[in-house]
């Protein structure tokens, strides 16, 4: 059942949300499609849990349109304003889409900017004397889609672990209710939750929270050193019954403030397919909630699972209003990917209200557009303003956005913002002067961990012509992604861009590979470029 407190009553006036490659509803605002899951063979996961066919069901995704080009000379379009999103959900739900039910995934199920930084990438990170504890790299080339385009990348890059991590105070807000009775669902949550465990100490503690049509605490606060004791919470968990997700979150929090860390990260991790059905009526008290707890230091990371009524709009709405993030379990390897090697990056913070800002200089940038980010964006004066919520940054975390550029312009800018330093007649205080041919300032701002006020670093990018070829080799990975995300949400921009290309630019940028994820994901572009030559569509 879809939730009670009115997802589908988001406010639509009878439009369709996009289009969709399965069967679409009708839904207020436009705000949530829904895609009908086709029963399909489905093989076990890397890891062996196996997996059933999907039912024919439904799955809650957001619309989301395509960034167009903005010229420079339109007043305010000479800056680009958003906050980070080290997100990965969107990557593991597409390749569940593509390997395991034989797919194409519904265009909102794409996110591209998740989809890039789903990879590692090469950049340096901050050494320990540097006052920053994030790296700003950029690069910029040909684009590999639009010969008389510029590729610009802008990629952060956060310090790495130093010494032992911070303590942790998790709550494990499971969900056991009906919806979540298949091995892809509870099974696998547990399997992933166990292996978290293993990886905690004497310093951290445990609480496990459940819900489905009331929330009970399974587990008090326990130490992080009792794994035996928390497993054995872990594996007496069964599911049925309704939904009430919102007492469970309610009853989560509780317990998270009552073993809260002064010294250590207090964090609800929320484990569900999403689907909530009874609980608060009122969804904005829900939202209300969580960022009142994120704002007093608890946050929520979301974990996604299951096919056929995943409520991935929701899942991501409660991550970004709870400072967290969210990822979709597909399988044990994403399981021990999130959990296990990501244990410190995604459960501990560096840098909090993380954005990026960029000033284009009018007489060599005619126009521009960023790929992906569409939920990201922010207003040109949300950069200065410290009560802005913006994403955040863990150890190790890299963060990546690729700018299309078109090269000439002008532009105004607006409200508190600062001037543009490129427009040197501007009559508000001045910008430091952007250096010789610097086509771009790029700027960062950030609050340290503990702090209320922002720090700010920019740099400058200047163009040398290189050609796309001629491109880094994080760039064209880069590149050879957020392609893949284009074709796959259909985009408008994709220029001469089709799966053979694709294909071509990520075996470019293949190595090095260690984790042969670089390797799967030409399976993804293969899976990707045969399903849609299934369904009739061009190469492209």
């Amino acid at each position: 059942a879809i939730l009670g407190f009115g997802l589908l009553a988001w406010g639509c006036k009878g439009q369709l949300c996009q289009r969709m490659r399965h069967a679409p509803i009708r839904c207020d605002r436009g705000t949530v499609a829904l895609a009908k899951l086709h029963a399909c063979p489905a093989g076990p996961d890397a890891a062996g849990l196996a997996t059933e066919p999907a039912p024919v069901d439904r799955e809650a995704y957001d619309a989301v349109p395509h960034n167009p080009f903005r010229a420079t000379v339109v007043p305010g379009n000479d800056a680009s304003t958003f906050s980070i999103d080290v997100d990965t959900a969107s990557y593991a739900n597409t390749r569940r889409f593509l390997l395991q039910q034989n797919q194409l995934p519904p265009p909102g199920a794409v996110r591209i900017e998740e989809l890039v930084n789903y990879f590692e990438y090469g950049y340096q990170s901050p050494s320990p004397g540097d006052a920053h504890p994030l790296a700003v790299h950029t690069a910029i080339a040909g684009c590999p889609w639009a010969g008389d385009h510029r590729l610009l990348r802008v990629a952060l890059k956060g310090r790495e672990p130093q010494g032992e991590r911070k303590p942790v105070n998790l709550v494990f807000l499971v969900d056991v209710s009906g919806s979540m009775q298949s091995p892809d669902k509870l099974q696998l949550l547990l399997h992933g939750l166990e292996a978290l465990v293993r990886e905690l100490g004497e310093r951290d503690r445990v609480a496990i929270v459940t819900y489905a049509g009331a929330s009970r605490t399974a587990l008090a606060s326990t130490s992080g050193a009792r794994q035996e004791r928390i497993i054995k919470a872990l594996r007496s968990l069964q599911a049925g019954g309704s939904t009430n997700g919102a007492a469970g979150i309610q009853g989560a929090y509780r317990e998270a403030r009552a073993g809260r860390m002064a010294q250590g990260e207090n964090r609800v991790i929320l484990c569900t397919d999403g689907d909530f059905n009874v609980g608060i009526s009122d969804r904005s008290r829900l939202m209300e909630l969580i960022e009142d707890e994120a704002g007093d230091g608890i946050t929520l990371t979301v974990l996604g699972f299951g096919r056929g009524n995943l409520n991935d709009a929701m899942l991501e709405e409660l991550t970004n209003r709870g400072d967290g993030t969210y990822h979709y379990i597909d399988g044990a390897n994403e399981a021990r990917r999130v959990l296990v090697h990501g244990l410190t990056r995604n459960l501990t913070t560096i840098a909090r209200d993380v954005k990026i800002q960029l000033f284009f200089d009018p007489a060599r940038v005619a126009g521009w557009r960023l790929i992906g980010y569409e939920n990201r964006r922010l207003r040109r004066e949300d950069f200065n303003d410290d009560s802005k919520d913006a994403g955040e940054i863990g150890p190790g975390h890299t963060v990546t956005a690729l700018y299309e550029l078109v090269p000439a312009g002008v532009a105004v800018p607006a409200g508190d913002a600062d001037p543009n330093p490129f427009l040197v007649d501007e009559a508000s205080a001045p910008a430091p002067a952007a250096g010789p041919g610097a086509l771009v300032r790029v700027r960062l701002r950030y609050k340290p961990v503990g702090a209320e006020a922002s720090r700010l670093v920019e740099t400058d990018v200047v163009d040398a012509g290189a050609p796309a070829a001629a491109a880094d080799g994080d760039t064209r990975w880069a590149a050879a992604v957020a392609g893949c995300g284009m074709l796959l949400r259909g985009s408008p921009h994709a220029g001469d861009l089709d799966w053979a290309r694709v294909r071509a630019l990520a075996i470019g940028a293949l190595a090095p590979d260690p984790t042969g994820r670089r390797g799967e994901f030409i399976e993804l572009v293969d899976s990707a470029a045969r399903l849609a030559a299934a369904d009739g569509e061009p190469a492209r």
